[in-house]
């Protein structure tokens, strides 16, 4: 757990940065200022599973807030240590990193 640093925003990948917002790393806020931002999308969202990446599960898609800062959603990891992650956009086009998607893991 020494590596957790809640409250602190990851350096950005891809214009991607993760931010835990509790010790346990299982709580965290997502900030998004890629691609589909900077095209002017009038709603992001944030599409998202649980465990590996080649195997999600407990897939969900939930709006971004629109903050100063970038879109911006909080979510819980529920029983895995990894999320996988990409956007999409209101007219249904796709940031997925170039195919690689994002991951967020904890370490033990």
């Amino acid at each position: 757990m020494d590596t957790i640093k809640p409250h602190i925003y990851s350096h950005s990948i891809n214009g991607v940065q993760v931010k835990p917002l509790s010790e346990d790393g299982k709580r965290i806020s997502i900030l998004y200022n890629g691609r589909l931002k900077n095209t002017g999308a009038e709603q992001i969202y944030l599409h998202y599973g649980q465990g590996n990446k080649n195997s999600w599960h407990r897939v969900n898609e939930q709006p971004m807030e629109n903050q100063a800062q970038g879109w911006e959603k909080t979510v819980q990891l529920a029983e895995n240590k990894q999320l996988n992650f990409c956007f999409k956009d209101n007219t249904d086009n796709w940031d997925n990193n170039q195919g690689s998607n994002w991951a967020y893991r904890i370490s033990d």
